[in-house]
């Protein structure tokens, strides 16, 4: 097999070589992703069996009688283990929470809130930025206008030009968009 790939990489300019290549980051990708979630979700069912057990225990603690010292023993032991596993569980996660959200659980407030601010900010930003961008498309298109009067030949040209550019920035992009048997590449989903 080893020597078919050297014989297709010679043949082939090593364009094969890096189309696999290119197909086995995809993949990895994926499977990256999968395994992700799957983490993820396991955290967050053992953060539940957590919470549960807390819920239990503290049912157990606020009718303590002497014969609910066994049950209290063993919901104590299931926690400590459950919270072990949890802690096992989450090394295999690369969750980076903000500590602007971690200071608002601190002071009682709803985490929701910075990401309320965070979008908020965001929109601001985008109205900004889109204005700035529509200030510079008003620009172009007053100096185009003023250029065309004084340079009629010149301005036609230019249109020529950037048409053909902006066909040939298209069409790389399309072809950078489709795989070698004609099928469009989708990204995966995170």
């Amino acid at each position: 097999m080893d020597s078919l790939q050297n014989a297709g990489g010679v043949a082939g300019g090593n364009v094969g070589d890096g189309m696999m290549a290119s197909q086995m980051k995809d993949v990895a990708a994926a499977t990256t992703a999968d395994d992700t979630k799957q983490n993820l979700s396991q955290v967050i069912n053992s953060i539940q069996k957590t919470l549960d057990l807390i819920h239990q225990l503290y049912l157990t603690v606020s009718s303590f009688n002497a014969a609910s010292q066994l049950p209290l023993l063993q919901r104590l032991n299931n926690l400590v283990m459950e919270l072990d596993n949890m802690s096992k569980l989450s090394e295999n996660c690369n969750i980076q929470v903000p500590m602007e959200v971690l200071n608002l659980i601190d002071d009682g407030k709803n985490p929701d809130e910075f990401t309320k601010d965070v979008l908020n900010s965001c929109i601001a930003k985008n109205q900004v930025t889109k204005g700035k961008t529509d200030s510079f498309k008003g620009l172009r298109k007053h100096l185009l206008e003023e250029l065309e009067q004084v340079f009629p030949d010149e301005v036609e040209s230019y249109r020529e030009i950037r048409a053909s550019s902006a066909a040939e920035a298209k069409r790389l992009a399309q072809a950078q968009s489709t795989l070698p048997n004609g099928d469009l590449k989708i990204k995966p989903e995170l």
